[in-house]
């Protein structure tokens, strides 16, 4: 969406492997949200893997306009 910022997205699901390790940065996520202004509602799922067995999050957002 050409134009759009953080402060446009209105829904975040995250995807991760390790829920725990997730929380323990979750911190850093939820500042940098606030600062752009952004009050997503949000999902949290923990699995058993991803696409990318390397990867540990993945974060699927939902913008508007």
């Amino acid at each position: 969406m050409p134009g759009a910022t953080l402060s446009n997205v209105v829904r975040l699901n995250y995807y991760t492997t390790d829920v725990d390790r997730f929380f323990a940065a979750h911190d850093i996520v939820i500042t940098r949200l606030k600062e752009a202004g952004c009050q997503p509602a949000s999902t949290l799922l923990g699995v058993s893997r991803l696409a990318f067995p390397e990867l540990m999050v993945e974060i699927e957002a939902t913008a508007v306009k």
